[in-house]
């Protein structure tokens, strides 16, 4: 049975010595974290390596954490400077990985002939966006946090982030039409608050 528990819950009680917590924790964004390294790295150990950095960050830092304020763009934020890190390290800019096209098949479905091209056009068109609206997308998209959350996590602005993100979601849907169930933009019917996870 899955722990009940919030996020923020599971954190105040792991920060007030629960263990536990922490392996609910772990076992709920280490596979999220995994997919968010895979689209960039080429080697899964590496990838691993760096989700283990994040829960040891996360673990050393606990204490500063802030209760008020969602445990996952936090945690991405350590995540995603990790990563750079590790580019700037090694000297060398992201990449697209061998995974890319297992990272965006949930976006399309069942594997018919028709959801492969569209699996495989939406790689390549992901890999063709200017890096800002890229990380914009998939971790607006992909990952599922609202716009507030990524402008925590890129440092930027909740409005510089919608720009990119509405930017990249025109560039996908003139590429992709209806083969992929894209996030509404913020001239269509049916939007609703424009701060949400799932609009631009």
């Amino acid at each position: 049975m899955s722990d009940p528990r919030s996020d923020e819950q599971l954190m105040a009680a792991y920060v007030a010595g629960d263990s536990a917590a922490f392996r609910v924790i772990f076992e709920r964004y280490a596979p999220l974290l995994l997919r968010a390294m895979l689209r960039e790295l080429y080697v899964r150990e590496e990838a691993n390596d760096l989700v283990q950095q994040t829960f040891l960050q996360l673990h050393r830092a606990r204490a500063d954490f802030d209760r008020a304020q969602k445990l996952k763009p936090w945690i991405f934020t350590i995540a995603m400077n990790l990563k750079r890190e590790y580019f700037r390290r090694k000297k060398r800019r992201p990449e697209r990985s061998l995974e890319v096209e297992a990272a965006v098949e949930p976006m399309v479905g069942a594997l018919g002939a028709a959801q492969v091209d569209a699996r495989r056009t939406l790689a390549r068109v992901l890999s063709d966006l200017p890096p800002d609206q890229l990380e914009v997308i998939q971790l607006h998209w992909f990952d599922g946090l609202e716009f507030p959350e990524v402008a925590q996590v890129v440092g930027a602005s909740v409005s510089a982030v919608k720009v990119r993100a509405h930017r990249g979601y025109v560039r996908l849907r003139a590429a992709l039409g209806d083969d992929v169930a894209l996030p509404p933009l913020a001239n269509e019917p049916g939007v609703g608050n424009p701060e949400g996870g799932r609009s631009v």
